[in-house]
């Protein structure tokens, strides 16, 4: 039986790519130099195409590989992904949605109080030295509590569970 074809947009983890590469016959887009021959070649091999927020699968590769049955995202967007054409061919679009919303909530919170208490300012204040001649004017909590306002109001909190 004959080897799926699974075309890799782009560079990616190398994990998902060796497992790729162990269960599919794996093209890697970006190491053909000349894409069109490539295509030409092996445009009855390839089945899938693998790419994330920065290459993906527009009309020109979807119509050059008239096998293609599935474009996956490993990114959440589906920005470099042409939808339309993929309905139009009856192809199936995957990505990775939610998968790092709370991470990104944790941070964004993380950064805001470290802004809003100074955190790197006052790091380097410490490793400077200048601690020795004189005390590190503190922040107040108020920006805080007003920064949480504004989000709230803004709606940008509705999504976290924490804050359900």
């Amino acid at each position: 039986m004959e080897s799926i074809g699974v075309l890799m947009a782009c560079p990616m983890n190398s994990y998902l790519e060796q497992q790729l590469e162990n269960r599919f016959k794996l093209f890697r887009f970006w190491t053909v130099p000349d894409e069109s021959s490539f295509l030409a070649s092996h445009k009855d091999s390839i089945q899938a195409v693998v790419g994330n927020a920065f290459a993906g699968a527009d009309a020109k590769l979807i119509e050059a590989l008239p096998k293609l049955e599935i474009v996956a995202s490993f990114s959440v967007g589906l920005d470099k992904i042409d939808l339309a054409k993929c309905k139009e061919k009856g192809i199936r679009v995957t990505n990775t949605p939610d998968v790092l919303t709370e991470d990104v909530a944790d941070l964004a919170i993380g950064l805001m109080l470290a802004v809003l208490r100074k955190l790197c300012e006052s790091d380097r204040f410490v490793r400077s030295g200048k601690w020795k001649r004189g005390q590190y004017v503190l922040t107040t909590k108020v920006c805080w509590l007003f920064s949480l306002a504004s989000l709230l109001s803004l709606g940008l909190l509705a999504s976290l569970n924490t804050f359900r």
